[in-house]
């Protein structure tokens, strides 16, 4: 859905000539969710704010996340939503990030395990979702132990992941917290799955830009001057109360 602007007019200096800002993701809500659905997601809302402030238009399409980093990475798209540095670090990041991000472990409620280090998963079968960055640490863990990492690939990634878990297919799924919150009360899950636990600290997340393209310069410097008038503005407040979040800063 394309935010009314009328609340507000950024403080960025018009382009020359307008152009489409295309941005690829996997479905992760509620940073970036359906394309055609009413809530799009809080990181599609600020972009579209921003970019159509500036006399852009935004084009957002999901598509698995390995293959979105790989194709902005091309310069066949301009930019992904909800990354890492750790994801793609030869990305153009912008200096704000655009949330803070926990990591949480779900199991059947039936299951007695709970997460107490990387080293508990290892007497467990653990959902992740190929490509993800997960943190060093963790990713370097994931590599090394193929027997018990079961990767998924797909838009529909986090939700064959829980569907697995809801079948006994593996023990454990990693995924975001507020994420995770998210798809198992989309898919009714709430009841059969429970958290084991999470990571102590948080991880900022971002909009990054194709490395590949000599405008993702100017639209990291649009995305900084905007996500601060979104701020100052109060508009960024009224972009999260509509998933009901609250500003990570």
């Amino acid at each position: 859905m394309k935010l009314v602007i009328g609340l507000l007019t950024l403080a960025i200096s018009l382009p020359a000539s307008a152009a489409t800002v295309t941005i690829r993701a996997d479905d992760w809500f509620p940073m970036n969710g359906d394309p055609n659905g009413d809530k799009q997601g809080y990181m599609i809302d600020m972009a579209t704010a921003i970019f159509t402030a500036a006399g852009h238009t935004v084009d957002y399409k999901v598509m698995p996340w390995e293959r979105a980093i790989n194709s902005v990475r091309e310069g066949k798209f301009d930019c992904v939503v909800g990354a890492y540095p750790e994801d793609a670090p030869d990305f153009i990041f912008p200096s704000l990030n655009w949330g803070m991000d926990g990591t949480g472990y779900y199991v059947n409620n039936a299951s007695t395990w709970t997460f107490t280090g990387f080293d508990s998963l290892l007497t467990q079968k653990v959902g992740v979702i190929s490509g993800y960055a997960y943190g060093e640490e963790f990713d370097a863990l994931i590599r090394s132990r193929p027997d018990v990492f079961k990767d998924v690939s797909g838009t529909d990634a986090l939700e064959k992941n829980f569907k697995k878990l809801v079948n006994n297919r593996i023990d454990v799924v990693v995924e975001s917290v507020s994420v995770a919150n998210a798809k198992l009360k989309e898919l009714g899950f709430n009841e059969a799955l429970k958290s084991a636990g999470t990571n102590a600290e948080k991880a900022p997340i971002y909009i990054a830009c194709s490395p590949a393209k000599p405008t993702s310069k100017m639209y990291i410097e649009l995305i900084e001057k905007g996500t601060e008038t979104l701020r100052a503005s109060g508009q960024l407040k009224d972009i999260l109360n509509k998933y009901g979040l609250q500003d990570w800063q």
